[in-house]
């Protein structure tokens, strides 16, 4: 390529901002906005690698930017190639503490900044030893001016950074980074609403002094059963959060039913059975509820074969997110001790969830579930033997 056909390295830049802002709006999560940008980076420059760390906060807390100590920032994405030291698979497995002084400089100077050479500066103390030689690194930051996260790429070599990769760096990583604080922002909102919505689970747990731990039980074992039929975070998220609320309406049954030692009678069993149209109602009124998550708290207590309620749904139109969370919700009822019933062992329950295929529960569901029991069953014979 001559001179005269090269591309101007200006048109290079706007390019890679207008794509990668593109790629950014589309983005539902930070994972899939980062990944680009990062590629892009060492694409265009002399980079042989880069990373994207973002800062862990504890599940509700707001960072004070004036206390950033106790905090770190983990890799949150990677591209190209890693430092192969100690050190670096300490920081890939454990983060970077807010204390480092590259991380406490971008929160002071808020600029991008270029090392030819770490082992000469005072901001990249620590770097040398990771096997990082030259560092570019650039804020994050966040309304409040506090340091949300931070993009660096680098090289194994000396290497001075160019006016073009200068140009490229801080063009790119500073239109994309307001893009990413939004996602960051937005993680923040729906770390808050999860940690609202299992507390409100608990505290209706607490109410039914029968099923206590039952809602963290369920959760996470819907949840490997989910993984294991291969569904996808937001299917996940949105079971979780179904799961957290799928007892919601019982605020509605007064206690002398809910508490009731012997059986109940018609009219109370009808009572009961209202709980799961009055948890929808109650739970599509919460807007940023995904429809899946309406789904477990409307329809858990539909069979397979149509006998359920609180509309009789059959087989595939009963939501999968429902069928997979009403099998783990009877499994726990059934393995835990009530005052009206003993544990059923194992044995009993499996029994029963086999007899219940294509009754109360999807086929195919019950067998994926069996699949997870066994897989625990074989684990545990194994560290067994290597104990």
């Amino acid at each position: 390529m001559t001179a005269a056909s090269a591309p101007d390295n200006r048109d290079l830049t706007a390019q890679s901002v207008l794509r990668l802002v593109h790629i950014a709006l589309e983005a539902k999560d930070l994972g899939t906005g980062v990944v680009p940008t990062l590629d892009e980076l060492i694409q265009h420059t002399a980079a042989v690698g880069a990373a994207y760390f973002q800062l862990k906060l504890p599940s509700g807390e707001v960072q004070n930017a004036a206390l950033p100590q106790a905090l770190i920032y983990q890799v949150r994405a990677a591209a190209g190639e890693m430092p192969t030291t100690s050190g670096m698979r300490a920081v890939a497995a454990h983060g970077l503490p807010s204390d480092t002084p590259l991380m406490q400089a971008l929160l002071t100077r808020r600029t991008p900044m270029f090392f030819d050479n770490t082992s000469v500066r005072p901001e990249t103390i620590g770097f040398p030893e990771l096997g990082v030689v030259s560092l570019a690194a650039a804020p994050v930051l966040g309304k409040r001016g506090e340091l949300l996260g931070a993009f660096l790429m680098h090289t194994f070599e000396a290497h001075t950074w160019t006016e073009e990769e200068v140009r490229l760096f801080s063009s790119v990583v500073g239109t994309i980074a307001a893009l990413m604080a939004r996602l960051a922002a937005e993680e923040q909102v729906n770390a808050a609403r999860e940690s609202a919505l299992r507390a409100l689970g608990l505290a209706l747990e607490a109410r039914d002094r029968e099923t206590q731990g039952h809602t963290d039980r369920v959760t996470a074992l819907a949840l490997r059963l989910a993984r294991h039929l291969h569904l996808g975070e937001e299917q996940c998220q949105a079971l979780r959060w179904g799961a957290y609320l799928h007892d919601i309406g019982k605020i509605s049954i007064p206690d002398h039913i809910l508490h009731k030692p012997s059986s109940l009678s018609e009219d109370e069993f009808e009572l009961m059975r209202s709980h799961a149209e009055v948890g929808h109602r109650f739970a599509s009124s919460l807007g940023f509820l995904p429809s899946e998550s309406l789904e477990v708290v409307l329809h858990h207590h539909e069979k397979w074969n149509g006998k359920g309620y609180p509309r009789q749904l059959a087989g595939g139109d009963i939501h999968l997110l429902a069928r997979i969370f009403s099998l783990c919700d009877v499994y726990d009822a059934l393995i835990s001790e009530r005052p009206y019933k003993r544990a059923w062992t194992l044995e009993e329950t499996h029994a029963e969830l086999a007899a219940q295929a294509g009754q109360h529960f999807d086929p195919q569901v019950v067998s994926a579930f069996f699949e997870l029991l066994r897989g625990d069953a074989a684990g545990a014979s194994s560290n067994a033997l290597i104990n």
